[in-house]
């Protein structure tokens, strides 16, 4: 596969096809982590927070690894916008701070605000694989595991939660796996389903990365057209 290294002077270079160690799986898709500039900017991203900060000031590539310091509240989204595709994700929360908040938002409308309305894939710690169509993001699942809630500052919600647990312990990678075609989207965690939402709205929007006041980490974040 192709691996890419950023230079001291911020220039890209691409290395030959490496072969692959024993058991290693060759990655799928487009990655949409390539590298970070010495002014923060990420290439491929833009980002919005509820206060003036740059992308530097919230978010750090290193060796491929994305770490959102948490505030101020708001979210990285990609440049291109998406309808139908499959999101392949690594997360953890650090071991030496509390659990916390993250998210990942698409088919995301209307205008910038916390939160957008969009289809949420929560990573809050004990909800992960949890299901929240923000501010009136429309979806449908089984009854048993469906509510809807009128909020005073986030307006409607509706949430479906996972059928079961398949996080790793505090401090360990885990793997989401997003797949978005028409009308049903369906999340894997660690290579097991959590969740399926029916009936989602159907809008090209961009991914999002959300920045909910806790430290949080992403690496090999990639994507397929479906």
């Amino acid at each position: 596969m192709l691996r890419y290294l950023l230079s001291s002077t911020a220039a890209l270079i691409l290395l030959p096809n490496l072969p692959l160690a024993a058991g290693e799986r060759k990655a799928e898709g487009t990655p949409l982590l390539i590298s970070q500039a010495p002014d923060g900017r990420l290439a491929g991203w833009k980002a919005f927070h509820e206060r003036q900060a740059s992308i530097g000031d919230v978010w750090t590539l290193r060796e491929g690894v994305l770490t959102c310091k948490g505030l101020p509240l708001g979210y990285l989204y990609t440049e291109k916008a998406y309808t139908d595709f499959r999101l392949t994700l690594e997360w953890r929360s650090p071991t030496e701070k509390k659990p916390g908040k993250g998210g990942v938002l698409f088919r995301k409308s209307g205008k910038d605000q916390i939160w957008p309305r969009s289809l949420e894939a929560q990573l809050n710690t004990g909800d992960e694989g949890d299901f929240w169509g923000l501010d009136g993001y429309a979806l449908s699942g089984p009854a048993d595991r469906l509510k809807r809630v009128q909020h005073a500052r986030f307006g409607q919600l509706i949430g479906l939660r996972r059928t079961r647990d398949a996080v790793r312990k505090p401090g360990e990678w885990n793997l989401y796996e997003i797949s978005a075609r028409e009308g049903t989207v369906t999340l894997k965690i660690n290579g097991e389903v959590v969740n399926r939402a029916t009936q989602c709205a159907v809008v090209a929007g961009p991914i999002c990365l959300t920045a909910e006041g806790d430290e949080i980490h992403f690496r090999n974040v990639r994507i397929i057209l479906e």
